[in-house]
């Protein structure tokens, strides 16, 4: 009788091995628990999540703090539904208000008002801090390094470049 192990077909997945699944397992525990401490300590201190904050936080580096708001789904990697909902809550707080694009009829953009601006000023703190205690306190700098360059790897190849890619923030 033949005992050889039989090769994977072509159709056959690539499964993970042990290690790859531990690690695997590792980053999405720690990806899911990340994002739940930094929406409860943003809930916290101003009233919003974490995704809400990163769009503030991208108006703000932006030029005369206003961005398409193609653009800013784009950034956030979210649909343009969910993006108009978001705009709509931070509209309703004060701190964006949306202003129609001149040269494009249907384009609008989001920008960050001044009060809005406050909040982000005020909140940041508490924030950088949650950030630098679940992550960076933990890591030796060359950990830091590491970690940097491996989500640029992921994210870059993530990143598709073609031109009708199916994308969130197409939608």
């Amino acid at each position: 009788m033949n005992t050889a192990p039989i090769p994977p077909s072509a159709d056959e997945p690539r499964w993970l091995t042990a290690g790859e699944q531990r690690v695997w397992r590792s980053y999405i525990e720690a990806a899911t628990l990340l994002e739940d401490h930094l929406d409860r300590q943003l809930q916290r201190d101003a009233g919003m999540p974490h995704v809400y904050y990163g769009l503030l936080v991208k108006l703000a580096e932006s030029p005369r703090r206003r961005l398409r708001m193609t653009e800013l789904a784009r950034y956030a990697k979210i649909t343009r539904s969910r993006l108009s909902h978001a705009i709509a809550r931070l509209e309703k707080n004060g701190w964006v208000r949306r202003e129609d694009c001149p040269s494009d009829k249907r384009g609008q953009f989001a920008i960050l008002t001044d009060e809005g601006y406050d909040v982000l000023r005020r909140t940041a703190p508490g924030h950088v801090n949650a950030v630098r205690q679940a992550v960076f306190d933990r890591l030796t700098p060359e950990q830091q390094k590491s970690l940097g360059e491996i989500m640029t790897i992921v994210a870059e190849g993530l990143q598709p470049s073609e031109a009708g890619a199916d994308l969130p923030w197409l939608r």
